[in-house]
């Protein structure tokens, strides 16, 4: 099995449930799994620390993830238009993977969740995937051939998946958006495989 690593950072919920849909869909691909991995919360207060190993989900990410996957998949709920800054953070410190190129000619794609419909959602998958040219990485969206982007009323867009969470933060993805984190899952996985066999 090859491992594609899905990272992300949640805070209520609906990124986790995108990424476990991603992950779910990287499994529909023979000879693929998920590697699911989260980043610890950044504090303002110097002192404070997050336990090494979470209370509950996935583990905290290693840098020898991201050397072992062959692709990636990168998620963070929208921060006025930006990844927030937990994931900022760790994707800020990434200067050894970029000098190594560790990421480079591996593909990756973005998911995001958003309080409302126009809660930044493009932009923040735009922004998150400077970082991953910076480090070589090959981006895939989702393509109109996936008929649910036609569709959809609320989450989903050929940057990446996504989902429209409401203030109170509802983790339920409409019907849309898991076909579409599914997807972007599947061709995540198919793409790395092939790119994989190549080298």
């Amino acid at each position: 099995m090859q491992e594609i690593l899905v990272l992300y950072y949640s805070r209520r919920g609906s990124v986790r449930a995108l990424a476990e849909q991603i992950a779910a869909g990287i499994h529909e691909v023979p000879g693929a799994a998920a590697r699911v991995r989260t980043v610890p919360k950044v504090s303002a207060v110097c002192e404070a620390t997050e336990d090494d190993i979470p209370a509950e989900g996935p583990p905290y990410v290693e840098l020898r993830d991201l050397e072992e996957c062959i692709g990636l998949a990168l998620g963070s709920p929208t921060r006025f238009g930006n990844m927030a800054a937990p994931l900022k953070y760790f994707v800020d410190g990434l200067g050894g993977a970029w000098a190594n190129g560790a990421l480079e000619g591996k593909p990756a794609c973005v998911f995001t969740s958003s309080g409302s419909m126009h809660g930044g959602q493009e932009t923040t998958l735009l922004s998150m995937m400077l970082p991953l040219l910076h480090h070589g990485m090959l981006l895939l969206g989702i393509p109109y051939s996936e008929l649910a982007l036609d569709a959809t009323r609320s989450g989903g867009t050929p940057y990446g998946a996504s989902h429209v969470a409401g203030r109170d933060g509802q983790a339920v993805l409409s019907p849309e958006e898991l076909v579409l984190a599914r997807a972007q899952g599947r061709r995540l996985a198919d793409t790395a495989l092939r790119l994989a066999r190549r080298r």
